[in-house]
């Protein structure tokens, strides 16, 4: 048993360096790659070729199935914790109204249209009746948020993270993203305790009053957030992490909503925040995150799951929604066209939060093998249009390699550290 958990651990990160590294050839972010080498390692090809190899290297069922899940739940959960320590909330503060108004328009656009499209053709999901609404909920949900890691990856790389525009769509994304998670924790939370949307919307408004407070404490005790942090804080700061999130788990909220929490209450300070990040970010963004995004490809048969009809809808809808949502609250808040342009299509990526965010609905059983690939699909596919579309808007060098790469531990604060606190 533990040589088969190995040899799952080994194949599946052999498989997600190769093609993590052939699609950063193509200055595409690795995680399609990631994805990717799942889809082959899956029921998809090597189950349709070799599928008693298949079943044997990676049964559904059993202590190895078990024990890669929550290796692959920790992958999940470190991942989602690194994205929190990208929020910066003062970013919004000084962007000011501009950046609220493009935020608002970029979330309710989208929800909209993702919430109607469900509601208009509820056939065409294949959900039971009485789910319909909380399945439109998600979808407009799903079609709104953005991957603020990936943003602020494509941005640094363009060098526009510390310009205008640069500012004006990492403030948009943190908002839609904390809106979002909060939006997805609340769904969960009533499926998974079979509550009342009120009630369930009571608690976790209180999750975030609490994490609020917390926040607020932690930045007025400016000693604590510029002392140095030795290693055995650093462990206790990952233990909390995982505290939170098992606690969140029994309280009825997925445990990703609390660890994206617990990293945005550690990322208001830049000096916290780079020191946690010299501890965590190459372990988490070479090993766990890998392992986590190859266990996606394990999850479906994303041939016989594709819905061409679907994987179009999803894409077209969360498209012109972001883009043009997000683009009309720029040009309302004083971008140029062109501009705010680039705005609606920075925010358009969906990236690596979106694939997690379709894990944890298929994990929970609000959505099938089709909708879980046409988000897949979705996620991907944005995070390539907007790494196009921003160089071409803002007229600079295209996308470089050098995007994706790990960060070097020298260059963690030239690199996070782009609103300084």
């Amino acid at each position: 048993m533990d040589a088969l958990i190995l040899l799952q651990i080994t194949v599946m990160l052999v498989f997600a360096h190769i093609f993590g590294g052939l699609v950063k050839r193509l200055n595409q972010p690795p995680v399609l790659g990631e994805i990717l080498g799942g889809i082959i390692l899956g029921p998809t090809l090597l189950g349709a070729l070799a599928p008693t190899m298949q079943s044997e290297l990676f049964p559904a069922s059993g202590e190895s199935s078990w024990i890669l899940h929550l290796i692959a739940y920790l992958g999940l959960v470190a991942f989602v914790f690194i994205a929190g320590l990208e929020v910066d909330l003062n970013c919004i503060r000084r962007q000011g109204k501009s950046t609220l108004i493009t935020s608002i328009s970029g979330v309710i656009l989208p929800f909209a249209l993702g919430f109607g499209m469900v509601m208009l053709a509820p056939r065409l999901w294949s959900i039971p009746f009485q789910d319909q609404k909380l399945f439109a909920l998600f979808m407009g949900t799903a079609l709104s948020i953005s991957a603020l890691p990936v943003i602020a990856r494509i941005l640094m790389d363009l060098d526009l993270l510390k310009t205008e525009l640069g500012g004006m769509i990492m403030g948009a994304a943190t908002i839609d993203d904390i809106i979002g998670w909060s939006i997805f924790a609340l769904i969960l939370s009533s499926l998974k305790t079979n509550i009342s949307l009120g009630l369930n919307l009571g608690f976790t408004a209180g999750v975030l009053v609490v994490s609020a407070g917390i926040l607020y404490l932690t930045n007025r005790n400016r000693a604590w957030l510029t002392a140095p942090l030795p290693g055995g804080i650093i462990d206790l700061i990952a233990l909390a992490m995982l505290a939170a999130a098992i606690a969140s788990e029994f309280m009825g909220v997925h445990g990703i909503f609390a660890a994206f929490l617990a990293g945005v209450i550690l990322s208001q300070r830049s000096a916290r925040r780079i020191l946690i990040l010299k501890k965590t970010y190459l372990p988490v963004m070479t090993i766990l995150a890998p392992i986590y995004f190859v266990s996606i490809g394990l999850k479906a048969n994303f041939a016989a799951n594709f819905d061409l009809a679907v994987v179009l809808l999803v894409f077209s809808v969360a498209c012109i929604g972001k883009i043009t949502g997000a683009s009309l609250g720029a040009v309302i808040g004083g971008m140029t066209e062109r501009k705010a342009l680039a705005v609606g299509f920075g925010l358009n990526a969906r990236g690596a939060m979106e694939i997690v965010l379709a894990s944890a609905a298929l994990d929970y059983g609000l959505i099938e093998g089709r909708i879980f690939v046409a988000l897949v699909v979705m996620a991907l596919a944005t995070t390539v249009i907007s790494g196009l579309a921003l160089p071409w808007l803002m007229k600079t060098r295209p996308l470089s390699r050098r995007a994706w790469e790990p960060i070097p531990l020298h260059e963690l604060k030239g690199s996070y550290n782009y609103h300084e606190s």
